[in-house]
């Protein structure tokens, strides 16, 4: 597997760049929309060293912000100084390889890497912080790009917590989930909430079906949905220096769902045919129903059988597929049924519908001739019935990012506003910052904003307007 990602790392934008800077007056080509005044943050791995065995998944998270006002724009960067980071920093070399795995030498006092805070990062009661799904968020001071410490809400949350909460745009609550929550590739999952003022009115726990990686869940209105899909985490395979992940589909597909103002204790399991879900783009109720549009892969990428040989990467591939839920049938199956054949990842709404039914979504979108990541080389944008409404592509060899939505204003309907996203010029080996109209994505970008370097392709962003 790690050769596997230094081999694509050498012919794609996936290795590290080994610095940090300040870019005060970067270059436009195009006209930056006058009303976008706020800052993308974008997260992602950059190993502050090379790991031996060290999974891409757990590199050292580097946050990249690119502030726009008035036409102008900036740009910052840092790693995000974690203790593992600092550790390292101090050694002058790896001291974990990944999944908390000490490497050999490490000081003895060291007894868990502490996190890498290197998949998303969101603004939520008045705080912006950097997460990913093995622990505690990291709190982050918004100009600086500084580390302010962790943050588990004076000490009513405990234990990992997801790269992906969910927040309502109606009530302002954060809703998150964790697993792992009882140690290390346990099935035990923990889920909460946290209210618009920063405080936290809800932490719960319950067992899974089996150990798994989880890194989406699914929030409606009024329902909870946490996917138990078979990347399976087993502490005896890690034992035996196996995969502690592997895919391992004879042990099926589980989504469970509860009431958001029920307990653990409600929970129905719903079953289907072996998938992987990574990313959900929106979930919604009609009726008894609940409907959830995600990116589903029939096989998973990046993780191995656990005998170590690979996955099929023609089944390898995710793509924009339905799941149905009846919750007044008497059948514990719900339906997946694709939308699209088209290779894609990273999907987005207009996040004022999270929840409910939306009218507008968008992905990135890969060449079907290269592998699945590494190779996201435009941007799709769909309705509610996952018709597409409008497809752009990049010059052959430019890869891009997860694109961010941003409305106009609070008023604006629906889908009314940009898309930001960052672009990798493969044959100038550096990147754009590209902004698109959201309703119109296959005239191109609107506006270019140019970087002298290249910005590894990384996982998740989010935009923050001004207080």
């Amino acid at each position: 597997m790690l050769d596997q990602v230094k081999t694509e790392a050498a012919r794609t934008n996936l290795a590290p760049i080994p610095m940090e800077c300040d870019a005060p007056h970067l270059k436009v080509t195009g006209e930056l929309p006058r009303e976008l005044n706020g800052t993308l943050y974008r997260n992602g791995p950059n190993p502050q060293f090379d790991a031996p065995g060290a999974h891409w998944f757990v590199g050292d998270g580097m946050l990249h912000a690119f502030h726009l006002e008035n036409g102008r724009a900036s740009y910052r960067n840092r790693w995000v100084r974690t203790p593992k980071w600092l550790a390292e920093h101090d050694a002058g070399r790896a001291l974990f390889g990944g999944f908390g795995r000490k490497l050999p030498g490490a000081p003895a006092g060291i007894t868990d890497d502490g996190g890498v805070a290197n998949t998303n990062i969101i603004f939520h009661g008045g705080k912006l912080l950097a997460l990913e799904e093995g622990h505690l968020p990291t709190e982050i001071e918004p100009g600086t790009l500084n580390r302010l410490g962790y943050c588990d809400y004076n000490g009513a949350i405990k234990g990992p917590f997801t790269a992906h909460p969910k927040i309502d745009p109606v009530t302002g609550e954060m809703v998150f989930f964790g697993y792992n929550a009882a140690g290390p590739l346990t099935p035990a999952l923990s889920f909460g909430s946290v209210n618009a003022q920063g405080v936290v009115t809800r932490f719960d726990r319950f067992e899974s079906p089996y150990a798994s990686m989880v890194h989406d869940f699914i929030v409606t209105e009024n329902h909870l949905l946490f996917p138990i899909l078979p990347i399976t985490g087993s502490m005896e395979r890690a034992m035996r220096g196996k995969p502690p992940y592997a895919w391992e589909p004879e042990k099926g597909a589980y989504v469970g769902v509860m009431k958001r103002n029920g307990s653990a204790k409600d929970l129905v399991w719903f079953r289907a045919e072996s998938c992987y879900v990574f990313h959900v783009m929106n979930a919604w109720e009609e009726g008894n129903r609940i409907i959830a549009d995600v990116m589903q892969f029939e096989e998973a990428p990046l993780f191995p059988h656990p005998d170590g040989s690979k996955t099929d990467p023609q089944k390898s591939r995710a793509r924009y597929c339905r799941w149905t839920f009846d919750l007044a049938g008497n059948t514990d199956r719900f339906t997946q049924t694709y939308l699209d054949d088209l290779t894609g990842e990273f999907p987005r709404i207009d996040d004022r519908r999270a929840g409910q039914a939306n009218s507008h979504g968008w992905y990135a979108c890969a060449n079907p001739d290269l592998p699945m990541f590494g190779a996201l080389s435009g941007i799709v944008h769909v309705d509610g019935k996952g018709k597409r409404l409008g497809h752009y592509l990049l010059p052959a060899g430019d890869t891009i990012s997860e694109p961010v939505f941003v409305e106009r204003s609070s008023e604006a309907s629906e889908g009314d506003g940009w898309l930001l996203s960052a672009v990798w010029r493969a044959q100038e080996n550096r990147s754009d910052l590209a902004v698109f109209n959201a309703q119109d994505v296959e005239s191109g970008p609107v506006a270019l904003v140019h970087l002298g370097h290249r910005m590894p392709d990384g996982f998740h962003g989010n935009w923050v307007g001004p207080a």
